[in-house]
């Protein structure tokens, strides 16, 4: 679901449909569904204030919330994003992952050492570990400025929001508006709706 910004505006009170999109994904998240919103818009327009809503939202409503920023600097670092977003699960969740997915995980952060790692098993490892980590409580996952993420880390964050469905997860994204798209961060507004 991609919601747009129209404009400027004063503050949060104008983004009524933003703000009912953000409730709607949370209130699936909290009900055991999965739920993508992605908000994109021109920079300086609020979506970071649309973010920083949701993030009050989800733990005024007891969702595990977990953010990650793309970051220009970081482009090149396969798995960057990644990382700020999962880091949090990997002490208590690693070891529960199928070998496969476990080693390509390690690999891919930099836990173990080895050849570069199957894309498709990162993808399926962070399947796992947010959907395992979600048992314990509804989560949100909340990523700013996702035109900056990582080749890899986009490509591992759109596979696991297409296989998500039955898992009390809310994946959020901001990210700019129209422009060149590199890394596939396309493939985010293309995801299907709640």
């Amino acid at each position: 679901m991609g919601v747009s910004s129209g404009g400027p505006g004063t503050g949060l009170l104008d983004r009524r449909v933003e703000r009912g999109a953000v409730d709607r994904v949370l209130d699936r998240a909290r009900a055991g569904n999965s739920a993508v919103l992605v908000v994109h818009g021109e920079p300086g327009i609020g979506k970071t204030v649309v973010l920083d809503y949701a993030v009050r939202r989800a733990s005024a409503s007891d969702l595990r919330v977990v953010r990650a920023s793309g970051v220009e600097s970081e482009l090149e670092l396969a798995y960057a994003a990644l990382h700020q977003l999962c880091v949090p699960f990997i002490g208590p969740r690693l070891e529960q992952l199928p070998r496969p997915q476990r080693a390509a995980l390690a690999v891919a952060f930099g836990l173990r050492e080895g050849p570069a790692p199957d894309r498709f098993l990162v993808g399926l490892a962070v399947l796992s570990l947010l959907a395992a980590a979600a048992e314990d409580q509804p989560l949100a996952c909340v990523v700013d400025d996702a035109q900056w993420l990582d080749r890899a880390s986009v490509q591992c964050l759109v596979f696991a929001a297409r296989r998500l469905l039955a898992e009390p997860i809310a994946l959020i994204f901001a990210v700019r508006g129209p422009g060149g798209d590199p890394r596939g961060v396309r493939q985010l507004r293309a995801l299907p709706d709640p």
